[in-house]
């Protein structure tokens, strides 16, 4: 871990370096370690330390970019000089508003010494806990558990500067049982509320119950998600069109629907980068203090999140949501939300189930893709554990299903929401959300896996 201190020289000597008009770093840190297994051992442990500087510069309206992992004065120095090439060959962004400048920035605690200082020892005892459950059921075990700090930095040529450090951890695990698998997974900041061993039995219980699976015919279902499942609908509803850009460029699901109850009055989703109960940042990558923006309000479309561009170009503020424009994936994402909350219901899972008369209670979505982004249309397939219900009951497990569906409309057809929640993550950000019941859910084929 770097600390405030250091990170602060090491912008600022960067910046009095720059001979952009503008400039930006921004800095992220990582010191973690990860522990993975297979075959019901574990075979690897490792651990890093990384940093990279990211840095965006201004010429005129030209901007450019680079990326270093060296910290020191010559070798920012090079990747800056690099940067105002690139903008010295870049194409004018007539729009662009220019860099930010300073506003208070909230603090928020997410940092936990137990998960900072977490040791090899204390993972390989919590993933063996589950290997020895595993062996004793005759299954296998796959998966990684992993612990870190992070720290994130940004600091502009307009007197922008912000840091914050926080906890990490992930656990993810696949269990086989014969044919059948099961899945689970978790990400937190606090390592108290990590218990590997039940979430891997949890696992092996669906494993158990998914061997021998019978084919259903496809077609279109009412179906029970689990939260795995629904952690994908709901993060490609944000990444694929929560973000003003998308809706600027025509490409979103909300497009034509901003003030329309377009979803299930039961959904509400919105982003907040100061709840503790998420994985907190509270400011974005361009230093900018992150509101909490309400995307859905009981099914009604409020609006997308904004970074400083998208902002600017309806005469708004940003609301904290840029990504780093080093990104490649950035440029293309624009603004979207990265800590996002969806509200619970009132029913546990098994009681969404209980009244679900013919149906599939799915696990998880894989291998995902988008096909089209007005209605959010996405392709993939079912894994780890889907089920068909009858009267009620989990009668039996089915093979794996692909599906094309629009997520709109799924999450228009909603018509239970599960009351507990689970905080799940991907690459572009984490996500507490519930089961959900669906009315309707469209599933295209039978696959192999």
């Amino acid at each position: 871990m770097l600390g405030e201190g250091k990170v602060r020289g090491l912008l600022q000597e960067g910046l009095a370096r720059s001979r952009a008009d503008q400039t930006e770093l921004v800095l992220l840190s990582w010191d973690g370690a990860l522990t993975r297994f297979a075959n019901n051992t574990i075979h690897q442990n490792v651990a890093e330390h990384d940093a990279q500087v990211l840095i965006r510069v201004a010429v005129g309206r030209r901007i450019g970019s680079s990326v270093t992992n060296r910290l020191d004065g010559g070798a920012l120095e090079r990747a800056l000089s690099q940067a105002v090439q690139a903008a010295a060959a870049a194409p004018e962004v007539p729009d662009f508003p220019g860099l930010p400048g300073p506003a208070p920035v909230r603090r928020v605690v997410a940092f936990d010494e137990a998960a900072a200082v977490a040791s090899p020892r204390w993972r390989a005892e919590q993933v063996e806990g589950l290997l020895r459950a595993a062996r004793a059921e005759g299954a296998v075990a796959a998966g990684a558990l992993s612990t870190g700090v992070h720290e994130v930095a940004v600091a502009n040529s307009r007197g922008v500067f912000c840091y914050h450090a926080g906890t990490r951890v992930n656990f993810s695990t696949v269990v086989r049982v014969d044919d059948g698998s099961g899945y689970a997974e978790r990400t937190a900041w606090r390592l108290e509320e990590f218990d590997v061993v039940e979430l891997g039995l949890q696992a092996l219980e669906r494993a158990r119950r998914a061997r021998r699976p019978r084919e259903v015919r496809p077609g279109t279902y009412p179906v029970v998600l689990d939260p795995y499942a629904v952690q994908d609908v709901v993060g490609w509803l944000m990444y694929a069109g929560a973000g003003a850009l998308a809706v600027q460029e025509g490409r979103s699901w909300m497009n034509g629907r901003m003030g329309s109850r377009v979803l299930s009055e039961r959904v509400t989703l919105w982003d907040d980068g100061c709840d503790p109960d998420g994985v907190p940042l509270p400011f974005d990558f361009e230093g900018v203090p992150k509101r909490r923006v309400v995307v859905v309000d009981r099914g009604v479309v409020r609006g997308p999140v904004y970074d400083t561009q998208t902002a600017a170009r309806e005469g708004k503020d940003s609301t904290g949501h840029a990504l780093p424009r080093a990104w490649p994936e950035a440029a293309s994402a624009g603004p979207v939300p990265g800590n996002v909350f969806m509200v619970p219901g009132d029913a546990p899972l098994d009681a969404l189930i209980r009244h679900l008369d013919r149906g599939l209670y799915v696990t998880r979505f894989w291998y995902t893709r988008l096909v089209h982004p007005r209605d959010c249309v996405v392709t993939g397939m079912t894994r780890d554990g889907v089920f068909w219900v009858e009267g009620g009951e989990v009668a039996y497990p089915v093979r794996n299903l692909r599906f094309t569906q629009g997520y709109v409309q799924a999450m228009a057809a909603v018509q239970g929401v599960g009351s507990e929640t689970c905080l799940l993550g991907d690459r572009f950000g984490v996500y507490r959300v519930p089961a959900l019941s669906v009315g309707e859910f469209t599933f295209t084929g039978v696959t192999d896996f």
